[in-house]
C-alpha cells in the first residue's frame, strides 16, 4: 500500500492522460514553474452538482497529502479529496466548444453541463456477516 504519506507503491489512483500532462507542462512553463512543482487536484463543496474539482500548482505539502506520479508529473491530493476522486482520470479536451481539463471520476453519479462539478456516489463496500449455526 503506502510506504509513507507521500509516495504510493501501487498504481496511481489519480491519473493524467498523456494529453493532459502535455498541456499542463505547457501551462507550467508559461508560468515559470519547474518540474519540482506538483499538480494539486482536489474537491470542495459547491458548484451546481454538489462538489467542484480544484486544480492548482502547489509546492506545499502536508501530512494529509498523498502523492502520485502520472506521465512523469507529480500529482498531490489531500486525503479527504482522495475519498471522493479515487480512480479519477484527468484528461484534456481540444474541442473548440469545450477546451480544457476533463475529469473522468468513477464515483461521480452525475455532473453538470460544464463538467467541473459532480454528484458523489459512495462505492459499495462488501460486508459479509458470519453465519451463525444453531
Amino acid at each position: 500500500m503506502l510506504r509513507d504519506q507521500h509516495v504510493s507503491e501501487v498504481a496511481p489512483v489519480i491519473t493524467l492522460t498523456e494529453a493532459a500532462a502535455k498541456e499542463i507542462r505547457k501551462i507550467k512553463a508559461e508560468n515559470g514553474l519547474g518540474d519540482e512543482v506538483p499538480v494539486r487536484i482536489g474537491i470542495k463543496g459547491g458548484g451546481c452538482s454538489g462538489f467542484t474539482y480544484t486544480f492548482d500548482f502547489d509546492s506545499k505539502r502536508s501530512k494529509f497529502d498523498l502523492e502520485f506520479e502520472s506521465h512523469g508529473m507529480k500529482v498531490v491530493v489531500d486525503k479527504k479529496s482522495h475519498l471522493y476522486i479515487d480512480g479519477t482520470e484527468v484528461d484534456w479536451s481540444y474541442s473548440l466548444m469545450d477546451r480544457g481539463l476533463k475529469f473522468k471520476n468513477p464515483s461521480a453519479k452525475g455532473s453538470c453541463g460544464c463538467g467541473t462539478s459532480f454528484i458523489y456516489e459512495a462505492k459499495e463496500q462488501e460486508t459479509s456477516l458470519p453465519t451463525l449455526q444453531f
